[in-house]
């Protein structure tokens, strides 16, 4: 094999897998680095907040999907990385072609020339036609001699195109096996970061103060939220949202705000894991990691931040002191101030560490409200 065809052969080996689209390349990785400049929001917020378990538990769910972004970045790199290969493979296949036909052409006339003579087959003619047909063809030698000259330069360049493609595909390869290492590294400290929080909460199971403490905590937030909601309540009513349809005629009609299954429904429940008896004021909702979630009714933002063990969350006001609560969010897509319709984005479902999940609240004067009763389809 001669130098340099390994790496001819590999932009083919790498096409016969399937282009990948540069520009949703480029958008994915942005959208990476968005999730990871919200989970380092998070992790700022959350070295505000007084220490404790929740704290714990949610700093190391933290850092895993920090990990877990991570490794989707050096992935997607990667594949950004074959996808220059195979662009480069494809303009390499093409300037070969056209070397190929460029040097066939210039075989035959080459050999047409040759066939002609030097001088065209120079001869006495007994006729000026026959002169005049001499003068035409050594007019057609000069014109396929340019030609010739043009075919060699054309050539010269292609080849010099074809070289620094082939310097650029080198460039690459290198960059490729780099992403390949640090994916191969990212993904071994996502593996670390994983076990670090299932042995956390293992150690938790069996730690029955520990447990009474996130007990305690989690009653704590609880009576927090509920202020939180009643200093909503008191504001001057010229500030007050005021919907088209009052909310309470919306019961038993309103649209799901992500599609999923039921993780934890309302009402007391004993944890699986830490064996405590919570309260849950909502429904947890399992989706997919990123899934839109959208406002089951016309609204207006009085709340988006990060809050507690809640994650991001958004509270949206809808008139006679109806709120509705999505926490556990991927981050903050809306602003406090801002109207939504129902049915627009308020966000996306998030990680916990459980797993994905949305919590889904409505509230009336700070109190709690069945989510089930209020939905035209129920969660199962």
């Amino acid at each position: 094999m001669r130098p340099g065809l390994g790496l001819l052969l590999l932009p083919a080996i790498l096409l016969a897998q399937g282009a990948q689209d540069p520009a949703a390349l480029r958008q994915k990785l942005a959208a990476i680095q968005g999730r990871l400049g919200q989970v380092d929001q998070q992790l700022a917020a959350l070295k505000k907040r007084r220490k404790g378990v929740l704290v714990e538990i949610q700093g190391i769910s933290l850092q895993r999907d920090r990990a877990r972004a991570q490794v989707d970045g050096a992935r997607l790199r990667r594949d950004q990385a074959q996808s220059e290969v195979q662009i480069i493979g494809r303009e390499q296949a093409r300037i070969q072609g056209e070397v190929l036909k460029l040097q066939g052409d210039l075989r035959k006339q080459v050999r047409w020339m040759q066939a002609l003579g030097p001088w065209g087959d120079f001869g006495l003619y007994a006729t000026f036609k026959d002169l005049d047909a001499w003068l035409v063809r050594g007019r057609m030698l000069a014109w396929a001699r340019l030609q010739e000259r043009k075919r060699l330069d054309l050539i010269h360049r292609l080849q010099g195109d074809l070289a620094a493609k082939e310097k650029a595909l080198k460039e690459v390869l290198a960059r490729l096996a780099n992403e390949e290492r640090e994916a191969a590294q990212l993904q071994a400290a996502l593996r670390l970061q994983e076990e670090k929080l299932n042995s956390f909460l293992d150690g938790l199971q069996k730690d029955e103060a520990a447990q009474k403490q996130v007990q305690a905590e989690l009653a704590e937030e609880a009576i927090q939220l509920e202020r939180l909601l009643a200093g909503l309540l008191n504001k001057p009513k010229g500030e007050a949202f005021e919907a088209a349809v009052a909310f309470t005629s919306l019961q038993g009609s309103l649209p799901r705000p992500v599609e999923g299954a039921l993780a934890l429904g309302f009402g007391e429940h004993l944890h699986p894991r830490f064996h405590t008896k919570t309260v849950q004021s909502g429904l947890l909702i399992a989706a997919d990691s990123g899934a839109p979630v959208a406002a089951v009714a016309d609204g207006k933002v009085v709340f988006a931040d990060y809050y507690q063990s809640y994650g991001p969350m958004v509270i949206l006001e809808h008139g006679g002191g109806w709120f509705t609560l999505y926490t556990h969010l991927l981050g903050l897509q809306v602003a406090k101030g801002q109207v939504l319709k129902a049915g627009e984005a308020v966000g996306a479902v998030g990680d916990t560490a459980d797993g994905p999940r949305l919590g889904f609240e409505i509230r009336h004067q700070a109190q709690p409200q069945d989510p089930q009763r209020w939905l035209k389809q129920k969660y199962r």
